[in-house]
């Protein structure tokens, strides 16, 4: 089924018109794209100009959420010393980038096709507080039923991107990076990336959802997909339990069938996939690297004790199931 067919499937939530447009396709109307872009003959409800609007407006958002997000992270939060593990890649920020800035066009067109039909008028969701089913408790339930509903997706779309009989063809090239920087984040095959974000977009077909609070989530989804791989393992000791952050990710980086959760640790433990996270038991990425250093085996800046600079040699003796 193609994803434009799911119209046929779907029922108006509220009368397209003239106004009913997406927050930001709107204000993208407003302020630049009716007055300085388009002809006056293309009326802003027309579908081809929302389709091109909307292709525009995503891959711009895409790029600036992912490189500023990643700027940010990875001059502020990421500890570079992680740079000298012995598994992390010549190269490997530039490659990141590049692998992501390659893949969010591609991924961008069948989510466009999402965003369409929201813009459109077949998702439920809506403008005004007063039309949520049971006013601002609903949007806060809201929000919550959001995370947990994408997160138990995303677990199980996650766990079967790496059955042996599609991993290599799609989910591998996420997993080049053993130490992943907050730029290895969006770094994923098209597919990849696109099955992955599904619930976001799934969830407001089928329950109501506030714009303002979906926008914010979809900024939020962002700034998480980076902080997990932003190395930086803190995490309040009562949550350490329940929310699945950068330590645990980190891990499935490291041992590819543990830790596939998003936000929370609640379906690796029903599948049996939870792993407690190496940093917590003193085992993690940066206690490899100074024992490394202290055994004489790294120096300083990241050689080892035959010259090789990380990305180079496996100094660590570790090798990964998929490997």
């Amino acid at each position: 089924m193609t994803l434009f067919a799911l119209s046929s499937g779907l029922v108006k939530w509220t009368t397209a018109s003239d106004s009913d447009m997406d927050l930001v396709l709107n204000v993208a109307d407003h302020y630049v794209l009716t007055p300085y872009v388009y002809p006056s003959s293309w009326p802003e409800d027309g579908a081809l100009r929302q389709i091109i609007s909307l292709l525009v407006v995503t891959n711009l958002g895409a790029a600036v959420l992912y490189l500023g997000l990643g700027w940010l992270s990875y001059h502020f939060i990421f500890d570079h010393n992680l740079m000298k593990h012995p598994q992390f890649l010549k190269n490997q920020v530039r490659r990141e980038i590049k692998y992501a800035m390659t893949s969010l066009p591609i991924i961008s067109i069948p989510t466009v096709a999402l965003f369409f039909l929201e813009v459109r008028g077949y998702s439920k969701l809506y403008d005004d507080v007063e039309e949520s089913p049971m006013g601002w408790p609903f949007v806060l339930l809201s929000m919550i039923s959001f995370l947990l509903f994408t997160d138990g997706c995303i677990y199980w779309i996650h766990r079967f991107l790496h059955h042996k009989s599609i991993y290599k063809h799609f989910h591998k090239p996420h997993h080049v990076w053993k130490i992943p920087t907050p730029f290895a984040s969006h770094a994923f095959h098209p597919l990849d990336g696109f099955l992955q974000g599904l619930p976001y977009h799934i969830y407001p077909f089928l329950f109501p959802l506030h714009k303002v609070l979906y926008l914010a989530l979809y900024i939020f989804v962002n700034i998480w997909t980076v902080s997990i791989h932003d190395g930086d393992y803190r995490v309040p000791g009562p949550l350490q339990e329940v929310v699945n952050g950068a330590a645990h990710h980190t891990d499935h980086h490291l041992f590819f069938d543990v830790n596939y959760g998003q936000y929370f640790t609640l379906w690796d433990r029903i599948g049996g996939s939870y792993r407690n996270p190496s940093v917590l038991e003193g085992k993690g990425p940066l206690d490899c690297i100074r024992r490394l250093t202290a055994e004489g085996k790294m120096s300083a800046n990241g050689a080892n004790a035959n010259g090789h600079t990380n990305g180079h040699a496996n100094v660590s003796g570790t090798k990964s199931k998929e490997e």
